[in-house]
């Protein structure tokens, strides 16, 4: 999941909270296994910045798979207490937290549902201390040790939409569009390979600081000149609404297809149903898939929150989902140490909201949806089954 900063700036930020992690004194970090009392979960999850749209979602679900894992006996028989702890700040100030979370909450396992450049941050801060369970979309290759990706990869998103694209919509070429960071980048350079195996061309590629001034326009007309068959989308949030609204605005959504690779039901209702015309999104959840899983999820978020059930979507979901693997984890590995956590990985199955998933590589596979947006609301027009993460990391 996309960073809000550049490259060079997150990869400094990183740098930094790794200096905080190793100035505090040797072994302070290291957090035995308590045999009583609560097992603490530091939940990183974005509630100021431009992703706090995604908190609501991520905080519910969250506590809903809190109640059902406490219910079937919590982790090693201790109850669950979850600590939200806001993410959307920079990656060096989200790192601070990182720290007070281990020293004065100490905190059994984090679960993380932001940015990659915050995920930097903390793994350079927890150096493998406790397990982390990093749960949204993101883009790959990341094996650092005790270290487990939920979100779905280039290989299991981009590629399978891609190829309908280029098959079904007579897809040839493609302009891309993305904010300035490891996910757009390295996504984008994911999709360029895929294109390029099915004969297709970049019509251009362009990259935009995430924020507030990025109007779009420009961008826009540069698109309309070069005549793309297809736009590929890696902006989020607030730039995601935008970019669409100023797209549809140059009445370009009659003749060119757009592909989202973060486009969930809050990023949507803010586009729009007059912006959303030609608009396709590819995750792992959309909230009307009819699965019985997921049917039961619903029904349980309605029971738990009523009239005031937030937003259901990937991101709350994929959080939902990484409390699960939390109990399943440590109750496999009967402890939190890095070495038992990892072995108990592979192949570990455990509840999402989608259904049962299975570990491999300290990734997930996964079935992939292909959406087209109908007004507001998204219409599934091809399930992937089973797709492999194209991940693997040692265990």
């Amino acid at each position: 999941m996309p960073p809000f900063m550049t490259i060079d700036r997150r990869t400094m930020l990183a740098g930094m909270a790794g200096a905080l992690a190793a100035s505090i004194a040797p072994g302070t970090l290291r957090r035995a296994v308590a045999a009583e009392g609560e097992f603490k979960i530091g939940l990183l999850i974005p509630l100021s910045g431009p992703a706090a749209l995604f908190g609501p979602s991520n905080q519910g679900c969250a506590e809903l798979a809190v109640d059902e894992a406490n219910a079937a006996g919590g982790v090693l028989g201790r109850k669950i207490k979850l600590i939200p702890t806001d993410a959307g700040a920079a990656p060096a100030e989200v790192a601070k937290s990182v720290v007070r979370l281990m020293l004065e909450e100490k905190v059994d396992l984090v679960i993380g549902s932001h940015d990659s450049a915050v995920r930097q941050a903390v793994e350079a801060t927890v150096k493998g201390k406790v397990p982390y369970i990093y749960t949204p979309v993101y883009e790959g290759g990341d094996c650092t040790a005790n270290l487990y990706c939920l979100g779905e990869t280039p290989p299991q998103q981009i590629k399978p939409s891609i190829e309908f694209m280029m098959k079904e919509k007579g897809g040839k070429s493609f302009y891309l569009i993305g904010n300035d960071y490891v996910w757009a980048r390295n996504s984008n350079e994911a999709a360029k390979s895929y294109i390029a195996a099915g004969g297709g061309t970049i019509a251009g590629e362009e990259y935009v600081p995430l924020g507030a001034p990025n109007r779009f326009e420009e961008i826009v007309t540069r698109i309309k000149g070069a005549k793309p068959d297809v736009v590929l989308i890696t902006v989020i949030g607030a730039d995601n609404v935008n970019f669409n609204r100023a797209f549809a605005s140059f009445g370009l959504d009659k003749d060119i297809t757009r592909l989202a690779f973060l486009l969930e039901e809050n990023t949507l209702q803010g586009i729009g149903a007059e912006s959303s015309g030609n608009l396709y999104s590819c995750m792992a959840y959309f909230a009307n898939v009819g699965s019985e899983a997921n049917q039961k999820f619903k029904a349980a978020m309605k029971a738990k929150f009523g009239d005031k059930v937030p937003q259901l979507s990937t991101l709350g979901a994929d959080a939902y989902a990484g409390v699960h693997c939390a109990k399943a984890l440590v109750d496999k590995a009967g402890s939190t140490e890095a070495a038992a956590v990892a072995a108990a990985s592979q192949g570990l199955t455990f509840a999402t909201a989608g259904g049962p998933a299975t570990m491999t590589g300290r990734h997930v596979d996964k079935d992939m949806y292909l959406a087209m947006c109908r007004g507001t609301e998204f219409e599934v027009v091809k399930t992937f089954e089973k797709v492999a993460s194209g991940q693997s990391c040692p265990v």
